[in-house]
Protein backbone atom coordinates (compact mmCIF):
# COMPACT_ATOMS: atom_id res chain seq x y z
CA UNK A 1 0.00 0.00 0.00
CA UNK A 2 1.49 3.68 -1.01
CA UNK A 3 -0.40 6.52 0.40
CA UNK A 4 1.41 9.49 0.21
CA UNK A 5 0.43 11.91 3.70
CA UNK A 6 3.56 13.98 4.25
CA UNK A 7 4.87 16.71 1.96
CA UNK A 8 8.36 15.43 1.35
CA UNK A 9 7.18 12.31 0.26
CA UNK A 10 5.03 14.26 -2.27
CA UNK A 11 7.71 16.28 -3.47
CA UNK A 12 9.69 13.12 -4.06
CA UNK A 13 7.15 11.00 -5.60
CA UNK A 14 5.94 14.31 -7.86
CA UNK A 15 10.19 14.59 -8.89
CA UNK A 16 9.99 11.59 -10.03
CA UNK A 17 6.91 11.35 -12.01
CA UNK A 18 7.82 14.96 -14.03
CA UNK A 19 10.14 13.02 -15.90
CA UNK A 20 7.38 10.12 -16.93
CA UNK A 21 5.96 10.84 -20.77
CA UNK A 22 2.41 10.43 -19.13
CA UNK A 23 1.13 9.96 -16.00
CA UNK A 24 -2.24 8.36 -15.52
CA UNK A 25 -4.83 10.26 -13.06
CA UNK A 26 -8.08 9.43 -10.92
CA UNK A 27 -9.68 11.21 -7.98
CA UNK A 28 -11.90 9.88 -5.38
CA UNK A 29 -14.58 12.36 -3.66
CA UNK A 30 -17.54 13.17 -2.19
CA UNK A 31 -20.16 15.57 -2.80
CA UNK A 32 -23.93 14.62 -1.51
CA UNK A 33 -23.76 17.55 1.09
CA UNK A 34 -21.75 19.97 -0.89
CA UNK A 35 -22.11 22.21 -3.79
CA UNK A 36 -18.03 21.87 -4.41
CA UNK A 37 -17.00 18.47 -4.86
CA UNK A 38 -14.50 17.55 -1.90
CA UNK A 39 -11.39 15.88 -2.88
CA UNK A 40 -10.12 12.89 -1.13
CA UNK A 41 -7.90 11.03 -2.74
CA UNK A 42 -5.65 11.38 -5.90
CA UNK A 43 -3.98 8.49 -7.67
CA UNK A 44 -1.00 8.79 -9.83
CA UNK A 45 0.87 6.24 -12.08
CA UNK A 46 3.66 5.47 -14.16
CA UNK A 47 5.91 2.66 -14.52
CA UNK A 48 7.14 1.47 -10.77
CA UNK A 49 5.65 4.45 -9.67
CA UNK A 50 2.32 4.48 -7.94
CA UNK A 51 0.69 6.08 -5.42
CA UNK A 52 -2.41 7.89 -3.51
CA UNK A 53 -2.21 10.98 -2.53
CA UNK A 54 -3.94 12.26 0.74
CA UNK A 55 -4.89 15.91 0.30
CA UNK A 56 -6.86 15.88 3.40
CA UNK A 57 -3.42 15.09 5.58
CA UNK A 58 -2.70 17.54 7.96
CA UNK A 59 0.30 19.99 6.69
CA UNK A 60 0.43 18.60 3.58
CA UNK A 61 1.67 20.63 0.52
CA UNK A 62 0.07 20.42 -2.81
CA UNK A 63 2.19 22.16 -4.59
CA UNK A 64 4.28 19.99 -6.35
CA UNK A 65 1.41 18.07 -7.48
CA UNK A 66 -0.22 21.16 -8.99
CA UNK A 67 3.28 21.85 -10.85
CA UNK A 68 2.82 18.12 -11.94
CA UNK A 69 -0.59 19.01 -13.59
CA UNK A 70 0.14 21.90 -15.20
CA UNK A 71 3.39 20.40 -16.42
CA UNK A 72 2.24 20.39 -20.15
CA UNK A 73 5.65 18.25 -21.00
CA UNK A 74 3.88 15.55 -18.89
CA UNK A 75 0.14 13.58 -20.74
CA UNK A 76 -2.26 13.62 -18.19
CA UNK A 77 -4.11 10.06 -18.76
CA UNK A 78 -7.86 10.32 -17.28
CA UNK A 79 -10.89 7.96 -18.07
CA UNK A 80 -14.06 9.79 -18.66
CA UNK A 81 -12.17 12.99 -16.98
CA UNK A 82 -14.97 16.07 -17.03
CA UNK A 83 -15.43 15.31 -13.16
CA UNK A 84 -11.62 15.13 -12.03
CA UNK A 85 -10.70 18.01 -14.49
CA UNK A 86 -13.53 20.02 -13.09
CA UNK A 87 -12.21 19.31 -8.82
CA UNK A 88 -8.69 19.91 -10.21
CA UNK A 89 -10.11 23.81 -11.64
CA UNK A 90 -11.74 24.31 -8.36
CA UNK A 91 -8.41 23.09 -5.99
CA UNK A 92 -5.78 24.61 -7.78
CA UNK A 93 -6.77 27.77 -10.15
CA UNK A 94 -5.97 25.64 -13.58
CA UNK A 95 -7.40 22.37 -15.88
CA UNK A 96 -4.43 20.30 -15.99
CA UNK A 97 -3.19 19.59 -19.63
CA UNK A 98 -2.25 18.24 -21.84
CA UNK A 99 -4.99 15.54 -21.68
CA UNK A 100 -5.97 11.63 -22.56
CA UNK A 101 -9.49 10.91 -21.98
CA UNK A 102 -9.32 6.41 -22.51
CA UNK A 103 -13.22 7.00 -22.74
CA UNK A 104 -12.98 8.84 -25.89
CA UNK A 105 -10.15 7.02 -27.43
CA UNK A 106 -12.17 4.09 -26.89
CA UNK A 107 -15.13 4.91 -28.38
CA UNK A 108 -13.18 5.60 -31.25
CA UNK A 109 -11.30 2.24 -31.35
CA UNK A 110 -14.66 0.86 -31.57
CA UNK A 111 -14.74 -0.44 -27.81
CA UNK A 112 -18.39 0.61 -26.97
CA UNK A 113 -20.20 3.92 -26.55
CA UNK A 114 -18.95 5.83 -23.91
CA UNK A 115 -17.66 2.63 -22.23
CA UNK A 116 -17.49 2.81 -17.92
CA UNK A 117 -13.89 2.20 -16.48
CA UNK A 118 -14.56 -1.43 -15.05
CA UNK A 119 -15.89 -2.44 -18.73
CA UNK A 120 -12.85 -0.98 -20.80
CA UNK A 121 -10.61 -2.55 -18.04
CA UNK A 122 -12.34 -6.44 -18.51
CA UNK A 123 -12.37 -5.64 -22.34
CA UNK A 124 -8.77 -4.51 -22.74
CA UNK A 125 -7.14 -6.45 -20.15
CA UNK A 126 -9.18 -9.20 -19.00
CA UNK A 127 -9.16 -8.14 -15.60
CA UNK A 128 -12.38 -7.64 -13.29
CA UNK A 129 -12.12 -4.87 -11.15
CA UNK A 130 -13.14 -4.92 -7.12
CA UNK A 131 -15.99 -2.57 -6.84
CA UNK A 132 -16.74 -3.17 -3.24
CA UNK A 133 -14.78 0.15 -2.49
CA UNK A 134 -17.04 2.09 -5.11
CA UNK A 135 -19.42 3.90 -3.19
CA UNK A 136 -17.45 4.35 0.45
CA UNK A 137 -16.76 7.27 2.27
CA UNK A 138 -13.69 8.51 1.11
CA UNK A 139 -13.29 11.51 3.42
CA UNK A 140 -13.56 9.27 6.36
CA UNK A 141 -10.23 8.63 7.86
CA UNK A 142 -8.22 6.13 8.49
CA UNK A 143 -8.59 5.00 4.73
CA UNK A 144 -8.42 1.22 4.81
CA UNK A 145 -5.91 -1.08 3.13
CA UNK A 146 -8.84 -2.31 0.66
CA UNK A 147 -9.64 1.26 -0.22
CA UNK A 148 -6.40 1.78 -1.25
CA UNK A 149 -5.50 -0.69 -3.15
CA UNK A 150 -8.82 -0.20 -5.08
CA UNK A 151 -7.99 3.21 -5.59
CA UNK A 152 -4.62 2.35 -6.49
CA UNK A 153 -5.91 -0.36 -8.94
CA UNK A 154 -7.61 2.61 -10.69
CA UNK A 155 -4.36 3.92 -12.42
CA UNK A 156 -2.13 1.43 -12.53
CA UNK A 157 -5.13 -0.06 -14.91
CA UNK A 158 -5.27 3.00 -16.59
CA UNK A 159 -1.83 3.08 -17.78
CA UNK A 160 -1.83 -0.31 -19.54
CA UNK A 161 -5.36 0.71 -20.85
CA UNK A 162 -3.71 3.89 -22.20
CA UNK A 163 -0.86 2.20 -23.85
CA UNK A 164 -3.22 -0.39 -25.53
CA UNK A 165 -5.17 2.33 -27.10
CA UNK A 166 -2.59 4.54 -28.14
CA UNK A 167 -1.41 1.72 -30.17
CA UNK A 168 -4.60 0.73 -31.56
CA UNK A 169 -4.95 4.31 -32.49
CA UNK A 170 -1.94 4.30 -34.21
CA UNK A 171 -2.63 1.39 -36.66
CA UNK A 172 -5.45 2.10 -37.52
CA UNK A 173 -4.58 5.68 -38.33
CA UNK A 174 -7.03 7.37 -35.90
CA UNK A 175 -4.99 9.78 -33.68
CA UNK A 176 -5.54 12.92 -35.03
CA UNK A 177 -9.01 12.17 -35.32
CA UNK A 178 -8.71 12.11 -31.17
CA UNK A 179 -6.10 15.29 -30.61
CA UNK A 180 -9.35 18.24 -30.97
CA UNK A 181 -11.41 16.15 -28.49
CA UNK A 182 -8.33 15.83 -26.11
CA UNK A 183 -6.99 19.57 -26.35
CA UNK A 184 -10.95 21.17 -26.03
CA UNK A 185 -10.86 19.01 -21.87
CA UNK A 186 -8.28 21.51 -21.09
CA UNK A 187 -10.77 24.40 -21.83
CA UNK A 188 -11.49 25.72 -18.64
CA UNK A 189 -14.85 27.18 -20.12
CA UNK A 190 -16.08 23.77 -20.28
CA UNK A 191 -16.07 23.57 -16.10
CA UNK A 192 -17.04 27.13 -15.16
CA UNK A 193 -21.22 27.28 -14.36
CA UNK A 194 -22.21 31.36 -14.89
CA UNK A 195 -25.26 31.97 -12.96
CA UNK A 196 -26.54 33.79 -15.65
CA UNK A 197 -26.86 30.96 -17.69
CA UNK A 198 -28.34 28.15 -14.96
CA UNK A 199 -31.80 28.67 -15.95
CA UNK A 200 -31.53 26.98 -18.86
CA UNK A 201 -30.86 23.89 -16.94
CA UNK A 202 -34.31 23.77 -15.42
CA UNK A 203 -37.19 21.97 -17.13
CA UNK A 204 -40.54 24.20 -17.33
CA UNK A 205 -43.31 22.80 -19.76
CA UNK A 206 -45.48 25.16 -20.82
CA UNK A 207 -43.62 28.71 -19.81
CA UNK A 208 -44.61 31.89 -20.75
CA UNK A 209 -41.74 34.88 -21.48
CA UNK A 210 -42.83 36.08 -17.57
CA UNK A 211 -42.39 32.90 -16.14
CA UNK A 212 -39.01 32.32 -17.84
CA UNK A 213 -37.68 36.01 -16.66
CA UNK A 214 -38.85 35.09 -13.16
CA UNK A 215 -36.87 31.85 -13.48
CA UNK A 216 -33.76 33.34 -15.07
CA UNK A 217 -33.52 35.36 -11.85
CA UNK A 218 -34.22 32.71 -9.45
CA UNK A 219 -31.98 30.10 -10.72
CA UNK A 220 -28.91 33.06 -11.18
CA UNK A 221 -29.56 33.56 -7.27
CA UNK A 222 -30.02 29.69 -6.30
CA UNK A 223 -26.69 28.95 -8.13
CA UNK A 224 -25.17 31.75 -6.37
CA UNK A 225 -26.46 31.14 -2.95
CA UNK A 226 -25.38 27.27 -3.10
CA UNK A 227 -22.17 28.46 -3.97
CA UNK A 228 -21.45 30.82 -1.15
CA UNK A 229 -23.14 28.62 1.38
CA UNK A 230 -21.46 25.42 -0.23
CA UNK A 231 -24.53 23.77 -0.76
CA UNK A 232 -26.24 21.26 -3.13
CA UNK A 233 -28.84 23.72 -5.47
CA UNK A 234 -31.77 21.38 -4.36
CA UNK A 235 -30.60 22.59 -0.86
CA UNK A 236 -31.24 26.17 -1.42
CA UNK A 237 -34.39 25.50 -3.59
CA UNK A 238 -35.71 22.76 -5.06
CA UNK A 239 -36.35 22.89 -9.00
CA UNK A 240 -40.28 22.27 -8.44
CA UNK A 241 -40.33 25.09 -5.56
CA UNK A 242 -38.60 27.24 -8.58
CA UNK A 243 -40.85 26.06 -11.17
CA UNK A 244 -43.85 26.05 -9.19
CA UNK A 245 -43.02 30.29 -7.85
CA UNK A 246 -42.41 31.33 -11.69
CA UNK A 247 -46.06 29.82 -12.33
CA UNK A 248 -47.93 31.78 -9.71
CA UNK A 249 -45.63 35.05 -9.04
CA UNK A 250 -45.92 35.94 -5.54
CA UNK A 251 -46.11 39.08 -4.53
CA UNK A 252 -46.30 38.78 -0.54
CA UNK A 253 -45.58 35.95 1.61
CA UNK A 254 -48.66 35.24 2.48
CA UNK A 255 -49.00 33.65 -1.37
CA UNK A 256 -44.93 32.49 -1.17
CA UNK A 257 -45.91 30.42 1.71
CA UNK A 258 -49.12 28.90 -0.37
CA UNK A 259 -46.95 27.57 -3.00
CA UNK A 260 -46.85 24.06 -2.90
CA UNK A 261 -43.16 23.43 -2.94
CA UNK A 262 -42.13 25.62 -0.93
CA UNK A 263 -41.42 25.54 2.90
CA UNK A 264 -43.06 27.62 5.31
CA UNK A 265 -40.15 28.37 7.24
CA UNK A 266 -38.43 29.21 3.85
CA UNK A 267 -41.14 32.11 2.73
CA UNK A 268 -40.90 33.48 6.31
CA UNK A 269 -36.51 33.86 5.87
CA UNK A 270 -34.29 36.33 4.18
CA UNK A 271 -34.63 33.44 2.01
CA UNK A 272 -38.39 34.20 1.12
CA UNK A 273 -37.70 38.00 0.82
CA UNK A 274 -35.22 37.72 -1.79
CA UNK A 275 -37.33 35.52 -3.35
CA UNK A 276 -40.17 38.40 -3.86
CA UNK A 277 -37.26 40.44 -4.63
CA UNK A 278 -36.66 38.88 -7.32
CA UNK A 279 -40.06 37.66 -9.13
CA UNK A 280 -40.87 41.80 -8.32
CA UNK A 281 -37.64 43.11 -10.01
CA UNK A 282 -38.52 40.49 -13.18
CA UNK A 283 -42.09 41.58 -13.23
CA UNK A 284 -41.21 45.04 -13.37
CA UNK A 285 -39.53 44.51 -16.59
CA UNK A 286 -40.84 45.69 -19.89
CA UNK A 287 -42.17 42.49 -21.51
CA UNK A 288 -39.96 43.09 -24.32
CA UNK A 289 -37.03 42.20 -22.04
CA UNK A 290 -37.83 39.02 -20.99
CA UNK A 291 -36.67 35.65 -22.40
CA UNK A 292 -38.41 34.38 -25.94
CA UNK A 293 -40.12 31.07 -25.31
CA UNK A 294 -38.27 28.51 -27.07
CA UNK A 295 -40.45 27.25 -29.98
CA UNK A 296 -40.12 23.68 -30.65
CA UNK A 297 -39.87 22.53 -34.00
CA UNK A 298 -42.88 19.81 -34.77
CA UNK A 299 -40.87 17.69 -37.35
CA UNK A 300 -43.05 16.60 -40.52
CA UNK A 301 -43.66 13.00 -41.42
CA UNK A 302 -41.16 13.50 -44.03
CA UNK A 303 -38.26 14.94 -41.81
CA UNK A 304 -39.31 12.03 -39.38
CA UNK A 305 -38.62 9.46 -42.08
CA UNK A 306 -35.33 11.23 -42.75
CA UNK A 307 -34.18 11.17 -39.38
CA UNK A 308 -34.46 7.49 -39.34
CA UNK A 309 -33.13 6.82 -42.83
CA UNK A 310 -30.01 9.18 -41.58
CA UNK A 311 -29.80 7.01 -37.99
CA UNK A 312 -29.70 3.46 -40.16
CA UNK A 313 -26.97 5.30 -42.22
CA UNK A 314 -24.88 6.59 -39.17
CA UNK A 315 -25.33 2.66 -37.50
CA UNK A 316 -23.92 1.11 -40.77
CA UNK A 317 -21.10 3.62 -41.55
CA UNK A 318 -19.91 3.19 -37.34
CA UNK A 319 -19.88 -0.27 -37.56
CA UNK A 320 -18.07 -0.48 -40.71
CA UNK A 321 -15.65 1.61 -39.12
CA UNK A 322 -15.67 0.23 -35.80
CA UNK A 323 -16.44 4.06 -34.21
CA UNK A 324 -19.41 4.62 -31.32
CA UNK A 325 -21.52 6.48 -33.17
CA UNK A 326 -22.12 9.12 -30.29
CA UNK A 327 -18.81 10.02 -31.40
CA UNK A 328 -20.15 11.49 -34.63
CA UNK A 329 -23.57 12.93 -34.26
CA UNK A 330 -26.39 12.65 -31.73
CA UNK A 331 -30.48 11.88 -32.52
CA UNK A 332 -30.80 15.46 -32.06
CA UNK A 333 -27.75 16.34 -34.78
CA UNK A 334 -29.52 14.15 -37.50
CA UNK A 335 -33.05 16.11 -36.84
CA UNK A 336 -31.04 19.28 -37.41
CA UNK A 337 -29.97 17.69 -40.30
CA UNK A 338 -32.78 15.96 -41.73
CA UNK A 339 -34.56 19.45 -41.49
CA UNK A 340 -31.85 21.29 -42.96
CA UNK A 341 -28.96 20.46 -45.48
CA UNK A 342 -26.85 23.49 -43.83
CA UNK A 343 -27.00 22.43 -40.50
CA UNK A 344 -24.28 23.41 -38.14
CA UNK A 345 -23.13 20.30 -36.91
CA UNK A 346 -19.86 18.12 -35.67
CA UNK A 347 -20.53 15.45 -38.20
CA UNK A 348 -20.23 17.61 -41.48
CA UNK A 349 -16.51 18.52 -40.74
CA UNK A 350 -13.41 16.43 -40.47
CA UNK A 351 -13.10 13.23 -39.87
CA UNK A 352 -16.65 12.51 -39.12
CA UNK A 353 -17.96 14.14 -42.75
CA UNK A 354 -15.12 11.29 -44.13
CA UNK A 355 -17.05 8.40 -42.48
CA UNK A 356 -20.90 9.66 -42.42
CA UNK A 357 -21.18 13.60 -43.69
CA UNK A 358 -21.00 13.52 -47.13
CA UNK A 359 -23.17 10.25 -47.63
CA UNK A 360 -25.54 11.75 -45.37
CA UNK A 361 -25.67 14.82 -47.34
CA UNK A 362 -26.08 12.42 -50.63
CA UNK A 363 -28.77 10.11 -48.88
CA UNK A 364 -30.53 13.62 -47.66
CA UNK A 365 -30.52 15.05 -51.17
CA UNK A 366 -31.66 11.47 -52.67
CA UNK A 367 -28.73 10.98 -54.67
CA UNK A 368 -27.64 7.59 -52.62
CA UNK A 369 -29.68 4.96 -51.33
CA UNK A 370 -29.14 2.82 -47.67
CA UNK A 371 -28.90 -0.36 -49.71
CA UNK A 372 -25.66 1.37 -51.49
CA UNK A 373 -24.80 3.09 -48.37
CA UNK A 374 -22.47 0.21 -47.12
CA UNK A 375 -19.48 -0.46 -49.09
Amino acid sequence: MTLVADSKALADLCAALRSAPYVAVDTEFVRERTYYAQLCLVQVAHGEHAAAIDPLARGIDLAPLHALLRDRAVLKVFHAAGQDLEIFLQTMGAVPAPVFDTQIAASVCGLGDSPGYASLVASVLGVQLDKASQRTNWSKRPLTTRQVAYALGDVTHLCAVYEHLVTRLSERGRGAWVTPEMEALSDARRYRVEPSDAWRRVKMRGADSRALAIVQGLAAWRETTAMARDLPRPWVLHDDALVEIAQQAPTDLETLARVRAVEPAFARGADGGAVLAIVAHALAQPPESWPEVPRRRVPSESDEAMTAQLMALLRARCDAEGVAPRMIASKDDLEQLAARASADIRALSGWRREIFGSDALLLREGHLTLAGAHG
